[in-house]
């Protein structure tokens, strides 16, 4: 992660050892939670298997071993930070979400075990 903009060391200054010049890697965990009111046939809020469709659809086939600066258009031009995914990746689900009938309630992107960022939309 660097801005082109900046020189090599304003990069390393604030991004610290994500700065590299050839990219590094993440294993990223994604949290996605809906909202909504179970269905008194189903008992479910939304059916799993369509929600993991839209996840799979929508980002991980996009994400997954890629190298997000090169790879992933709809990330050029951005800062790929950790929190620039998960708002990112909000923009993506929340509309697919809503037309299975329930509400995205937040996007919760984990970077490490200790390091993540949690998204509500606001």
């Amino acid at each position: 992660m660097a801005r082109p903009d900046w020189s090599q060391e304003r990069n390393t200054e604030v991004f610290g050892k994500c700065a590299n010049a050839h990219s590094h890697g993440h294993n990223y965990v994604l949290w996605v939670n809906v909202k909504g009111h179970p269905d008194p046939e189903t008992s479910y809020v939304v059916d799993m298997g369509l929600l993991s469709k839209v996840i799979k659809e929508q980002v991980i086939d996009h994400l997954d071993h890629r190298n997000l600066d090169i790879e992933v258009p709809w990330l050029h031009g951005k800062v790929t930070s950790t929190e620039t995914l998960c708002v990112t990746i909000w923009g993506r689900l929340v509309e697919p979400i809503r037309a299975l009938g329930v509400e995205l309630h937040s996007i919760r992107v984990e970077e490490t075990e200790n390091n993540h960022v949690e998204y509500h939309g606001e």
